[in-house]
């Protein structure tokens, strides 16, 4: 079978997994506004986005490693991987979970950004192929629909269990 099916699948799980986080984040920055005040429940939410971010990171190493199982050789990684560069940038966002970089909330929004712009490239060359175009761009709009659900429900689910652990440690004190 042609590589470029299996790298335009690849590239679809790009977007599957990483699209979604900037239109998350300009929600909740909205959402949150400028709050001046420390330690209010927005500034602590709008803090945890890169840990959602390097959630959804981590979740896209873990299906990589699966789909590279049982064959963990450099030579299947190199045959198996169409887009070394995008894909390496996409483990990248798993150092969001070391604190200083997480306390640079700006610097996940600029890791998604390629992958959004990659979104966007795809959307507007679909514009340009009038044949298989609309089935194309609904096709790509389902997957930013799912990338957002997705690093919604990542988000949603560091958000709780950051409120459990804080919960759990003044209930210890």
């Amino acid at each position: 079978m042609d590589t470029s099916f299996y790298a335009y699948l690849q590239q679809l799980e790009l977007l599957g997994f990483f699209t979604g986080y900037p239109l998350l984040y300009a929600a909740t920055l909205f959402i949150a506004g400028n709050q001046p005040v420390k330690n209010t429940f927005k500034s602590r939410v709008v803090s945890l986005l890169p840990f959602a971010y390097a959630l959804v990171g981590t979740l896209y190493l873990g299906l990589q490693l699966k789909n590279l199982y049982p064959n963990y050789s450099f030579e299947n990684v190199r045959l198996s991987i169409q887009h070394p560069w995008l894909t390496g940038w996409a483990l990248l966002s798993v150092l969001f979970w070391i604190p200083f970089l997480a306390k640079k909330k700006v610097l996940s929004l600029f890791h998604s950004l390629v992958f959004f712009f990659l979104f966007v490239s795809d959307l507007l060359s679909n514009l340009k192929q009038p044949s298989s175009g609309a089935a194309a761009i609904r096709n790509d709009m389902k997957i930013y629909t799912g990338s957002l659900l997705f690093n919604l429900s990542a988000f949603a689910l560091v958000v709780c269990l950051f409120f459990i652990a804080n919960y759990f440690k003044k209930k210890n004190q």
